[in-house]
């Protein structure tokens, strides 16, 4: 049993359809089976609601317009983890309410279940979930690493700022290659 869990985020069909980047889901896929071969334990956070949104206020900017969508609009095909990097049998998968992996989510219950105090971080957006979760999980006194290819952001510029910058305050940033070849 390892101390470390790779989380790998927001990586549904319909988030990944709006971030093109051919090279994305194979470094992600590599990082997922060097987690697998190492015995670490991999984690899917999904963001996900309930029939009719009654977790979705109409006052919050990103979510409040699926408050007002058909009841199923958020349910189906697009919303399912891409098959490229999907859970394979024993895999963890969470659902989230909000941007944070924690919000909403009993994501802190399974990884203190499973003795987990450190987490690597992946996922889409490198501004959305990764920097919310990083900083949630920083202040829940989680060892932290983020791998910085394994994340992606509409905004390149942004994303250099954070893994250049921001992340290393709180977390090590590497890379897949590099992660995966000390596992």
């Amino acid at each position: 049993m390892t101390d470390s869990a790779l989380l790998v985020m927001d990586v549904q069909r319909v988030v990944v359809e709006r971030y093109p980047d051919p090279g994305y889901l194979p470094r992600l896929r590599k990082a997922v089976e060097a987690a697998r071969a190492g015995g670490v334990p991999v984690i899917y956070v999904v963001v996900g609601f309930r029939p009719g949104y009654p977790e979705i206020s109409a006052r919050n900017k990103m979510f409040g317009p699926l408050a007002g969508a058909p009841a199923d609009a958020g349910s189906g095909e697009a919303t399912r983890i891409h098959p490229d990097v999907a859970p394979e049998p024993g895999d963890v998968v969470v659902t989230k309410r909000r941007v944070s992996a924690f919000a909403g989510s009993d994501l802190d219950v399974v990884l203190r279940a499973g003795g987990i105090d450190h987490l690597v971080l992946t996922g889409i957006a490198t501004s959305g979930v990764v920097l919310s979760t990083l900083r949630q999980a920083a202040d829940l006194d989680f060892g932290l690493t983020v791998l910085a290819d394994a994340c992606l952001d509409a905004d390149p510029e942004v994303h250099r700022v954070l893994v250049e910058k921001v992340f290393p305050q709180q977390a090590e940033v590497t890379t897949v290659d590099d992660w995966a070849a000390a596992r």
